[in-house]
């Protein structure tokens, strides 16, 4: 008799057993433990996480696959909640905010420690925060405190006294954050990693504190104040995290450790888990969505995630610092048959840029699917037929569902508009160099971002942020954002993030394709999951087999 087996247990069968079919389906012979099991029995969770960590600085990662990591060693002044996504006491154990909801106070709790034993203070978040906003350190995501009074121009270089910035650590314990204009959703984004503090007394063993890549993320240097610390890394093997014996909410922590397995792609992931090698996944080979729906839906969980997948178009040189070649390119994507035919997993086509729902928002700007409208684009530009134009280099991380949504796009260019495309792919370290340097035509990216406010979606192309990578800036479309961020009346902020919207829409600088849903494989044996629009995995609540 066939049946569906979780993956903690696996079968292994001899001569005159059924043989694997498909990829779920095995007999029962004999039993052997398998790793998720010994793991179970340890309280340790292995998680896939798709690539290795290029690094583990919070205030210089940018990808998902560091993020998952550094989200488990280090704590901000807040916490999300996982369910709710409200903020929640996290450094700070309550905070005031003045009824201007201009100064913000926050008051530290007694026995937030780092995990060498020294208490976090205010002093911590300063120096940390002076540290993101200096322009040696380009942080990808500085502009997350340009709402903060001066932090802008300090971190452009055009003020150089950090003391004129409107962080102030008053006392030990209590800090103080002055804003140049209300920014309500700011709470929420304040548990991010940008604004976790960092072990200056650590870091400054081994660099200077605005260096990058120094050997202060190493084990044994890492310094954290999060409900885990860092165990082991082996390179293209495992990072692992423990539970922290200093962290304040320690009593809490039910896991003793997480496992963090890079496995590049998402074939890699599935058979791992059917072996008995993690308990959760980063993804679910799309192939592999319908056997799982139907012969297992209890290991496969699908939720909707704040995010969207799209082509960046470098700009800042031929042929694609001529917008009627984008905009050609993105009338040309059949983004309906991408999400029926290869992502499968109940993604929203893309038209424009925001996700929609947040707060009401609806963009009303669209990219339509019109091949005719494209060819004629394509032949203004110069290239009729595609003739003329010159090669095409498409960037993706490796990765099965990127390639298969690449041959798509290249298939489609080439039967509509007669266009060669070349497809190249680069392992995760690499591909966020290549990004970063502009090497690329075009490349695939993603962006998750905190769903409390559709401005934040927008505000990535309103100033040379590490997240625009494709050289487009407008001047219009910038001085807009600063009117969203100093306007209060809901009907005024989103008539104008409707006009950046179709000011970034006719552009084109980036391709959206469509909007996220995250999709993972689960065993039996893991409870405390919450899912979320982040994608955020609440592992300090989480556990193993019993409790």
């Amino acid at each position: 008799m066939m049946r569906v087996t979780p993956p903690s247990v696996q079968w292994k069968c001899f001569a005159g057993g059924f043989v694997l079919l498909a990829v779920l389906f095995t007999a029962s012979c004999s039993h052997r433990e398998t790793q998720v099991t010994q793991a179970t029995r340890e309280k340790i969770l292995l998680v896939g996480n798709r690539s290795e960590p290029s690094d583990l600085d919070p205030h210089t990662i940018s990808g998902v696959p560091e993020k998952n990591i550094v989200g488990t060693l280090f704590e901000g002044l807040t916490r999300t909640d996982p369910a709710t996504l409200e903020p929640r006491p996290g450094v700070a154990e309550r905070w005031d905010v003045s009824a201007d909801a201009l100064t913000y106070t926050f008051h530290l709790r007694a026995d937030a420690k780092w995990s060498d034993g020294k208490t976090v203070t205010a002093q911590d978040f300063l120096v940390s925060f002076k540290r993101v906003l200096s322009p040696a350190l380009a942080a990808d995501s500085a502009d997350e405190m340009y709402p903060v009074v001066n932090a802008e121009a300090y971190h452009k270089g055009t003020l150089k006294d950090f003391n004129q910035v409107g962080f102030r650590a008053i006392d030990e314990r209590t800090f103080e954050m002055r804003l140049r204009h209300p920014a309500g959703f700011l709470l929420k984004s304040m548990a991010t990693r940008i604004w976790y503090p960092v072990p200056v007394h650590a870091i400054e063993k081994f660099a200077p504190l605005t260096q990058r890549g120094s050997a202060w993320t190493r084990p044994g240097n890492l310094v954290g104040n999060g409900p885990f610390v860092l165990h082991t890394w082996e390179p293209n093997r495992f990072v692992e995290v423990r539970r922290s014996p200093t962290y304040w909410n320690r009593a809490t922590v039910l896991l003793n450790g997480v496992r963090f397995i890079p496995l590049e792609g998402e074939s890699a992931e599935e058979a791992a888990f059917r072996a008995g090698q993690l308990h959760i996944t980063g993804s679910v080979p799309t192939t592999k969505l319908d056997v799982y729906r139907k012969n297992a839906p209890e290991l496969l969980r699908i939720h909707p995630y704040s995010g969207v997948y799209y082509y960046s178009f470098n700009v800042t040189k031929p042929p694609f610092n001529d917008v009627r070649l984008r905009r050609a390119l993105a009338m040309a994507v059949d983004r309906e048959s991408i999400v029926k035919n290869i992502t499968r997993a109940g993604e929203t086509p893309a038209y424009h840029f925001t996700i929609e729902g947040i707060d009401g928002y609806v963009s009303h700007a669209r990219t339509r699917l019109d091949f005719d409208a494209a060819r004629k684009l394509l032949a203004e530009a110069g290239y009729p037929r595609g003739q003329g134009l010159p090669p095409i280099r498409l960037l993706f991380n490796t990765a099965e569902n990127h390639r298969a949504i690449a041959e798509a796009v290249q298939q489609t260019w080439k039967r509509e508009l007669g266009i060669e495309l070349k497809l190249e792919n680069q392992e995760w370290r690499v591909y966020l160099e290549s990004m970063k340097q502009k090497d690329y035509d075009i490349s695939r990216a993603g962006l998750i971002m905190e769903p409390y406010d559709p401005s934040q979606f927008l505000k990535v192309f309103a100033s040379p942020t590490g997240f625009n990578r494709t050289g487009w800036s407008d001047p219009d479309f910038s001085r807009l954002y600063e009117e969203v961020m100093n306007t209060a009346n809901r009907e005024q902020r989103e008539v104008l993030m409707q006009r950046m919207e179709q000011i970034l829409t006719d552009a084109m600088p980036i391709l959206p394709i469509y909007y996220y849903t995250n999709q993972y494989l689960i065993d039996p044996s893991v409870h405390g999951m919450v899912e979320n629009l982040l994608a955020n995995v609440p592992y300090e609540q989480m556990w193993v087999g019993s409790k």
